[in-house]
């Protein structure tokens, strides 16, 4: 079982590639180690990736110098509040630069509140 991890871990790491999808990121540093952004989906929830500012090619080859994590429970939509309408949101914005360039990856999770909308961060097994 893979273990949860802070963020600031990539911090000096230097990343071989970048795999993506709306529901996780991998960052592998090499054939041993690689590691998972994500959230395991639940009934009454929903947490995807919401928009990446930058070019992830940025990151590949050169030392990542800045690697963190920010929050927020703000509610992105000015909308009417309804019957059944998610009552909780998590924004979570992970920031990563390079010599070259910066990344932020902004993930988007509601719920009805008696849900997580947290990301993990772990490293991961290669299945390869």
């Amino acid at each position: 079982m893979a273990k949860v991890m802070e963020f600031e871990t990539l911090k000096g790491k230097t990343l071989s590639g970048i795999d993506r999808s709306e529901e996780e990121i991998i960052f592998i540093v090499n054939e041993n180690e690689s590691y998972k952004l994500y959230h395991d989906q639940g009934c009454c929830e929903r947490v995807t990736v919401e928009d990446i500012c930058g070019d992830l090619k940025d990151l590949l080859g050169t030392p990542i110098l800045l690697a963190e994590m920010a929050q927020s429970n703000e509610n992105p939509k000015d909308v009417e509040i309804v019957e059944c309408q998610d009552e909780s949101y998590t924004w979570t914005f992970y920031k990563l630069s390079t010599v070259i360039g910066s990344v932020t990856i902004r993930w988007y999770g509601e719920s009805n509140g008696y849900y997580s909308e947290e990301v993990d961060f772990e490293r991961v097994e290669h299945t390869e």
